[in-house]
């Protein structure tokens, strides 16, 4: 069987499908999960303009939106990023 590879952003796994893209290691505790709410054109790039975040726990027996321990949004990917991996760091230490 092949095994799969994903792109890594410090470390730790980014997958995305559709407007979420979730970070961190399934095998893990927790890991951020985010929402693209809206995306803008920028000289012919689409860009994210507002992005939900969330901190989750990743235990797959209860649904998504019970296993939320924080949320917040930003203006960009980058920002959204940035805050996500904080959060999973503290989280997983």
């Amino acid at each position: 069987m092949a095994e799969t590879k994903f792109l890594n952003y410090k470390g730790k796994p980014l997958v995305r499908k559709k407007n979420e893209i979730f970070y961190g290691d399934m095998s893990e505790k927790n890991v951020v999960r985010f929402i693209i709410n809206s995306t803008a054109d920028d000289k012919g790039i689409e860009l994210a303009n507002d992005v939900s975040i969330q901190l989750i726990r990743n235990d797959s027996d209860e649904p998504i939106e019970k296993r939320v321990v924080k949320e917040s949004k930003k203006s960009s990917l980058f920002e959204a990023l940035d805050l996500g991996f904080t959060w999973l760091e503290r989280a997983l230490a």
